[in-house]
């Protein structure tokens, strides 16, 4: 079971590094997709996967009750499902740019991933196979590695968050005037 943590921690690392280059760095900053006619239902669908993710990676990696494993079982079918829109509208969303770059598209995929890895693993962690049957288990709760993880991931959430809600903050006039003003004052810095 340890190796299951540690490979999950390894996939959540790796996406939370990548998605933020892609989601902050290329969607928010570089491209404005916020602030692109043709991209405004990507914006959208981007912001509730960036209040779905955090949301979904503490019930699944912080909490440790059944209801909160079944209930972000369900958050990450949800996101799955809210991802396969994503990737649908993603070509006509990307039309002002001449169309999705290939290595952006890369970076997506190896992204949604270690995304999808990193919960796949974890929800493993919390089920034990008996008899051809599946059953809930808290085994996990003492060991070392589930206290390691649930610290390491509280301490990666609070971030997750707040690109979460910055997302929710470039859906309003107030949250793109002020983030146009920000990037005006840095890019003149």
């Amino acid at each position: 079971m340890e190796i299951l943590f540690q490979f999950s921690i390894i996939a959540l690392t790796l996406f939370m590094i990548l998605a933020f280059y892609d989601g902050v760095y290329l969607h928010l900053w570089k491209y404005q997709l916020f602030n692109q006619e043709a991209s405004l239902f990507e914006h959208k669908v981007h912001t509730i996967r960036s209040i779905l993710f955090p949301t979904t990676a503490w019930l699944l990696f912080v909490c440790s009750d059944k209801f909160c494993f079944i209930f972000g079982m369900i958050l990450m079918l949800l996101d799955l499902l809210i991802l396969s829109i994503d990737a649908y509208v993603e070509a006509d969303s990307r039309s002002f740019m001449g169309g999705l770059p290939r290595w952006e598209y890369i970076i997506h995929l190896f992204a949604n991933s270690l995304h999808f890895t990193s919960f796949i693993l974890i929800i493993l962690t919390r089920i034990k196979i008996n008899d051809s049957t599946f059953n809930y288990t808290s085994d996990f709760i003492n060991t070392e590695i589930f206290n390691f993880t649930q610290n390491l991931v509280q301490n990666l959430l609070p971030g997750a968050f707040a690109i979460g809600i910055l997302h929710l903050l470039l859906s309003t006039k107030f949250g793109i005037k002020n983030w146009i003003s920000l990037k005006a004052f840095v890019s003149s810095h």
